[in-house]
C-alpha cells in the first residue's frame, strides 16, 4: 500500500474505474447473451430489439474505450447477420 497521498488516490480511483468498467463489460456480455439466445429461439421481433440495445451497449463501450471501435464494429455486424439470417 503506497505512503504518499497522492499515490493513495490514484490507488482508491484505480479500484472505482475498475470496478465500473467491469461491470459495464458484464452488462455487455449479457446484452449480447441475451440476443443471441433470441435467435436461438426464432423470435424476430424481441431479437430485434435485443440486437438495438446490445449495439448500444457496444457503441457506449467502445467510445469509453473499454473495446477497440473495430472490435465493436466486427462483433455489431456479426449479430446483424445473425438477425438478417433470422429474418430472411
Amino acid at each position: 500500500m503506497p505512503n504518499i497521498k497522492s499515490a493513495i488516490k490514484r490507488v482508491k480511483t484505480n479500484d472505482k474505474r475498475r470496478a465500473q468498467n467491469i461491470s459495464v463489460k458484464s452488462a455487455l456480455r449479457s446484452a449480447i447473451k441475451n440476443f443471441e439466445a433470441k435467435v436461438e429461439a426464432g423470435d424476430a421481433t424481441t431479437a430485434q430489439s435485443a440486437y438495438v440495445e446490445a449495439a448500444k451497449k457496444l457503441d457506449k463501450a467502445a467510445n469509453k474505450g473499454l473495446i477497440h471501435k473495430n472490435a465493436a464494429a466486427r462483433q455489431k455486424s456479426r449479430l446483424a447477420k445473425k438477425l438478417n439470417g433470422l429474418s430472411a
